[in-house]
């Protein structure tokens, strides 16, 4: 959808952008961050041509935009900038129609959409419509603006850190509302922004950017747990992922290879295994390791020495998948009141087993290293 090739901005003798390369996909929502002055509201306008490289290109759908209209390849993409940039003798009806009017769309169109544009954006069209921008606080104009970026129809929205300005609340809610209409309208989305934060809440990938260069471009999750560098250790926050435990999931935390035990086992046979590994409890699983069942030394240690596993074992075992977070784990364990989780993979086969001892020792470790670290 959008690449930049080897792109280099120069003023004067100052390098601002340096060999950029970068290939955003239709759809995604990607949030370019980076210390002030790190060339990132630099690379945005330039998807526009409000800023003319001093070298390389940049591809729109495959097409060269310096071989493009600026003006119409401006009206084929929506831009939300910190002040809004409203147009004060316009009515909310008039500031959202006046591009697909020039576009010229049919006026039926152009109506229905400005009020499913304003519903999206949380603004009731009957309320609003008729106003001025005066007339509205800044978080409504706000979304106002975040409306009129999509109502070019274009695929391509920018953004240049549009809700910097508004205080914590209106900021929640309007980046709320935007990764819901992103969610509906599936538009490619690029987000200039300060804020690592407001990062991890709306992007599908970041792009850290350092001195014209990217340092490192990934998912939230991969960011977090796997920074590429010491910068980006710093710039993200080293304590950050576990002020983020939505992104870690089951699998980093869960104990490898914990003790099972076939189903054809009996009862003293189970009992030995768990003396000798040093656990009450024992996954049972089949050929294929699947999980099947579960026993507890406080289950079994009345039946007969005998009896089979496969008889006395508890079946309908509640278990969390490997890409489960660990808020989903602790509320299941909080609301089922148990004290461990085995994890099992997409088809079935137990993969770990969570416990309360295990995400103490992972919370522990990873404070270890950051004291360290400091």
């Amino acid at each position: 959808m959008i690449k930049f090739e080897n792109i280099v901005k120069k003023y004067g003798d100052t390098t601002v952008i340096d060999h950029f390369n970068l290939e955003i996909q239709p759809g995604e929502l990607v949030v370019f961050i980076g210390p002030s002055g790190c060339g990132k509201t630099t690379l945005l306008k330039m998807i526009n041509r409000l800023i003319e490289p001093t070298s390389g290109k940049i591809y729109v759908k495959g097409k060269d935009i310096t071989k493009e209209d600026p003006i119409q390849l401006r009206r084929n993409i929506g831009y939300v900038i910190q002040n809004v940039g409203l147009f004060p003798h316009m009515s909310i009806k008039e500031n959202l129609e006046i591009i697909p009017k020039v576009k010229g769309e049919a006026p039926e169109a152009i109506e229905e959409k400005t009020v499913r544009l304003l519903k999206l954006v949380g603004l009731d069209p009957d309320e609003y419509m008729y106003r001025f921008p005066r007339e509205l606080s800044g978080g409504q104009q706000q979304r106002v603006g975040v409306a009129r970026a999509f109502s070019t129809d274009s695929d391509i929205i920018l953004m240049d850190e549009p809700f910097s300005a508004l205080d914590p609340i209106t900021r929640n809610s309007l980046q709320e509302e935007l990764f819901n209409m992103q969610q509906d309208l599936q538009k490619t989305i690029i987000f200039v922004t300060h804020d690592m934060d407001e990062a991890y809440k709306i992007a599908d990938k970041i792009c850290i950017i350092n001195k014209g260069k990217i340092v490192q471009y990934d998912t939230p999750e991969n960011l977090l747990k796997n920074p590429a560098s010491e910068f980006v250790a710093d710039f993200i926050g080293k304590k950050r992922v576990w002020n983020n435990p939505e992104v870690i999931k089951a699998e980093d935390i869960m104990i490898q290879n914990p003790v099972k035990v076939s189903p054809r086992r009996n009862v003293l046979q189970a009992i030995e295994i768990m003396a000798e590994n040093k656990v009450d409890s024992l996954m049972v699983t089949n050929k294929e390791e699947e999980l099947i069942g579960l026993i507890t030394l406080k289950r079994i240690q009345l039946e007969d020495r005998n009896r089979s596993i496969e008889e006395i074992m508890e079946r309908n075992v509640l278990t969390v998948a490997k890409n489960d977070s660990l808020v989903t784990v602790l509320e299941v364990m909080n609301r089922k009141k148990v004290g461990y989780m085995p994890v099992v993979d997409t088809s079935g086969k137990l993969a770990g087993l969570i416990t309360r001892s295990s995400i103490l020792a992972a919370l522990s470790n990873q404070l270890i290293d950051m004291e360290v670290e400091f």
